[in-house]
């Protein structure tokens, strides 16, 4: 009995393997032509694929035509589910994941494809609707980006300084110009634009027949020259209305805030598919560094374009609400800021006035004049300070004891291992001799400085000049230059950083920020961004000179009797928390209030309001003889450090002084 059910067991095993031999015999089944038709769809390229009434490169081609210019990458296609209608026929279900941006609001969808199998093939019906739901033929995709309100810049108390204001772009509509008219036009306009009339005629003759060649965006104010009238009057010339992002005047903080404008080529290539050719994005400065908060994120808009038919409306297909962005809020004081560019209005070389609030460490101006060319001066120069660097150096005196009592040898000349060192040429010859610490600071006697140079080390001059925040990095939301004082100094070197010379470096933000440490009597932490401001700078750190496309002042390539200055010197760096102490502020206080008293910046007695400290400075560079000279004054009133700087000057006094006079006459009026 055993011997015969196991006979019938293997007979039946037999059977079935027949059976479903029969049943799988080897053709592609429905599933594996509607994978195969996914993964094609997934790379637009179905060439895996059979089609009913098309080729497979006909299909292709069409793909390639509907989607031409419109997404980053083509759609993620997985097959839903496949059902059977027939024995030789079968309904895919194919849904679409399109990643359009960085957010996640996906556009997705389901379409059907018909299969049909032909002998031995599995075989699609293609219709633009299988790869869009209700896409007709010779309709393509299209992408909008839909940008939310950027957000504006605000400075002190909330006042607005960067917003939307009225333009007019003006240019040549050369469907409104005869072409042998074109040229002519164009010149015409350049020139009353004040414009290349050679290069913008070339713009025009470039462009498309119908084209709009905008040459100028002017803004729409009181203050604007061209008229109306001028512009209707050239042939062809075109007046549109807009707004844009800008400040209150073309000049104000420029190097700081930036510009806003179409994306350029280089940033969409840099942005990894977050920017595409036409939208509009922070070009510089804080707009850039600080774009993703200001923009906020655009919303996108999906449609089918008929081919050629302009009069048709497109067919929205997916649509994201654009997320406005949010306003930047910094510590600027607009009419400290404006004032400090009207000062600097007619000085010829690169210049600049800083303005810190000692209380708070609030960056409330940093202008550079029209001679600075665009450059960041105030934030990024790096230059040596001069005398005014002597605030450190006599704190780190003071630390070995000195009190402004301390006689100091103030000397002709001094030579330091054969190399010479002197005073200015109008240094007073009655303050020569054995003088005390106090007169030698506040004539700036250079040779009594450097007399007192075995009392003092490097390090401990370095140590004094980053416990009042030169060289102590800190990102304020933008790039800066902070300072940079050698740790180790011998011989000559040691003698010329005593007076600010050699390898010491500034920006005129470090010696605010250091005049901002002497009033408040402890190391002053500067910021430019308000609280509330979340957000850290993008790009680089905020002390590299090259972060977000800035370009720093250019540093001397000399620096005197000093030696050449070394504009790639190390920061002082990272700092321990600063020993500096208010009685030190005291002391140092004493000192800069003789300045004006007795010293070189006597012209600052007159100021309105509480007594002005200061300190002048004259740093020597380039090789000529006698040397070129930047001139520095640091002033002390109230609540309010500042720093002017002249590439070009002569003595700080001079030079700087009345710069200083003018700065904080206009900030008490």
């Amino acid at each position: 009995m055993g011997k015969l059910l196991r006979a019938t067991s293997v007979l039946t095993t037999v059977v079935l393997g027949l059976t479903l031999a029969a049943c799988t015999d080897g053709r592609p089944t429905a599933q594996d032509a509607a994978g195969t038709l996914a993964e094609g769809l997934s790379r637009l390229d179905v060439g895996g694929s059979a089609f009913v009434s098309a080729e497979p490169a006909e299909v292709t081609a069409a793909l390639a035509g509907i989607t031409e210019g419109f997404a980053p990458e083509p759609p993620q296609v997985t097959v839903a589910g496949v059902e059977e209608t027939g024995e030789d026929t079968a309904t895919a279900t194919l849904e679409y994941v399109w990643d359009l941006d960085a957010t996640d609001s996906d556009w997705t969808y389901t379409t059907t494809a018909d299969l049909t199998r032909v002998e031995d093939s599995w075989q699609t019906a293609w219709d633009p609707g299988l790869f869009v739901p209700d896409l007709l033929p010779d309709e393509t995709l299209r992408l909008t980006r839909v940008p939310g309100d950027r957000g504006d810049i605000t400075g002190a108390g909330g006042a607005v300084i960067v917003t939307q204001r009225p333009v007019i772009r003006v240019g040549i509509d050369k469907t409104q110009v005869p072409e042998a008219q074109q040229a002519a036009s164009a010149r015409a306009l350049a020139t009353l634009l004040d414009l290349d009339p050679a290069a913008y005629a070339e713009q025009v003759s470039a462009a498309g027949a119908e084209a709009f060649v905008v040459a100028l965006v002017l803004r729409d104010d009181a203050d604007r020259t061209v008229t109306d009238a001028q512009i209707d009057a050239v042939p062809g010339a075109l007046r549109q209305a807009d707004t844009l992002e800008l400040a209150p005047t073309r000049t104000f903080a420029r190097e700081l805030l930036g510009g806003v404008g179409e994306a350029t080529a280089e940033l969409v290539e840099q942005s990894d598919g977050d920017l595409r050719a036409g939208d509009v994005t922070g070009l510089s400065g804080l707009q850039l560094q600080h774009d993703a908060r200001l923009a906020g994120t655009p919303g996108l808009s999906v449609t089918a374009v008929p081919a050629g038919d302009a009069q048709t409306a497109p067919k929205s297909l997916f649509t994201t609400a654009p997320v406005d962005g949010e306003d930047l809020a910094l510590t600027l004081d607009p009419r400290l800021q404006s004032l400090g560019e009207e000062v600097l209005a007619d000085e010829p070389s690169a210049s600049s006035i800083v303005a810190v609030r000692p209380s708070t460490g609030e960056i409330l101006a940093a202008a550079n004049g029209p001679g600075s060319e665009g450059l960041q001066t105030a934030l990024l120069g790096q230059y040596p300070p001069g005398s005014t660097f002597k605030i450190a150096t006599s704190l780190a005196l003071l630390r070995t004891g000195f009190t402004p009592q301390t006689p100091t040898e103030c000397s002709e000349e001094v030579v330091v291992d054969g190399r010479g060192f002197n005073n200015a040429g109008t240094f007073p010859a009655e303050s020569l001799g054995t003088i005390p610490l106090l007169e030698t600071f506040a004539q700036s006697c250079n040779t009594g400085f450097i007399s007192a140079r075995d009392e003092v080390g490097q390090a401990d001059l370095a140590s004094a000049a980053t416990d009042l925040g030169i060289g102590v990095e800190t990102g304020i939301g933008t790039p800066a230059f902070f300072g940079a004082v050698p740790n180790e100094a011998e011989g000559t070197a040691h003698a010329a950083a005593m007076i600010g010379q050699g390898e010491v470096l500034v920006s005129p933000l470090a010696l605010a920020v250091m005049t901002a440490s002497v009033g408040a009597g402890e190391r002053v932490t500067p910021t430019l961004l308000a609280p509330g401001s979340a957000g850290s700078p993008s790009g680089s750190p905020s002390g590299s000179p090259s972060a977000a496309g800035e370009s720093p002042s250019a540093a001397p390539s000399a620096a005197g009797p000093s030696g050449t200055a070394s504009p790639s010197a190390a920061p002082t760096g990272t700092a321990a928390p600063s020993a500096f102490t208010a009685a030190e502020s005291a002391t140092l206080k004493t000192l800069m209030g003789a300045v004006v008293s007795q010293g070189g910046a006597q012209l600052l007695q007159d100021v309105p309001g509480p007594a002005v400290l200061a300190k002048t400075g004259t740093a020597e560079f380039g090789s000529e003889t006698p040397p070129r000279t930047h001139a520095w004054v640091v002033a002390l009133q109230g609540d309010l450090a500042v720093a002017v700087f002249v590439e070009e000057g002569e003595l700080g006094s001079t030079s700087g002084g009345p710069l200083m006079q003018a700065f904080l006459t206009g900030a008490a009026s």
